[in-house]
Order: structure tokens, then C-alpha cells, then sequence
């Protein structure tokens, strides 16, 4: 009884295979510039984060490098 309400489902078609890509030689001068543009876009996604001294829990600092206070901590 449950075949009547459900619609047959066609078979999927074949998976073709994808097609291989084109092997082309890289000259130096072009992996040289794809790695400069790489490097370019590596710092800029960096962004500011590379200014920022502080972590959330707060300025991590040693002893030694804080001033002293008028209170003479």
C-alpha cells in the first residue's frame, strides 16, 4: 500500500571524471612573483594584529620592564 503514494525516483546519471588540468611550466621570474603576492596577502591579512599587546586577560608584562609609581611600587 505504501508504493502507491510515493513516485519512483529516476537513477542518477554517471559520474564523469573531472578533466586533468593543463600542466604548463612556470618560469623563476613567475614563481617569484607569486610568491611576493602571496607574501603581500599574508600582511594584509595580518592586519593590525601584530600591534596589539594586550590578550583578554589583560597587559602581560614582567616585572622588571614596569615604572615605577609616585608611591614607590
Amino acid at each position: 500500500m505504501g508504493s502507491i503514494l510515493k513516485p519512483k525516483i529516476p537513477p542518477l546519471p554517471p559520474v564523469q571524471p573531472a578533466p586533468e588540468p593543463p600542466k604548463a611550466e612556470v618560469s623563476a621570474e613567475e614563481k617569484e612573483a607569486i610568491a611576493q603576492e602571496q607574501a603581500a596577502v599574508e600582511r594584509r591579512r595580518k592586519g593590525r594584529q601584530s600591534t596589539i599587546l594586550t590578550t583578554p586577560l589583560g597587559i602581560q608584562e614582567d616585572e622588571e620592564s614596569q615604572l615605577e609609581t609616585l608611591l614607590g611600587k
